[in-house]
């Protein structure tokens, strides 16, 4: 029971982390999911958006965030 404690409160921490970083990305300006290489296309009555580089650069530095703690809690 310990175990689903502690991993609660540290998805809690994570999810936490995660929503002061998009407020603070959204805040700024930065531009997540508006960079060279994501994909968008337009029809007449259809919009399809496909972040593919937003989400790659994410996808890196949530690795480096959760190795680096995964290791701290170590």
């Amino acid at each position: 029971m310990q175990d689903a404690g502690k991993l609660l409160i540290f998805s809690g921490v994570i999810m936490l982390v995660i929503g002061i970083v998009l407020y603070f990305v959204g805040k700024e300006g930065l531009p997540l999911g508006h960079m060279p290489g994501d994909i968008v296309i337009r029809k007449k009555n259809m919009v399809f958006f496909f972040p593919i580089v937003s989400m790659l650069i994410l996808s890196i530095i949530l690795t480096v965030v959760l190795n680096l703690l995964g290791r701290w809690f170590r």
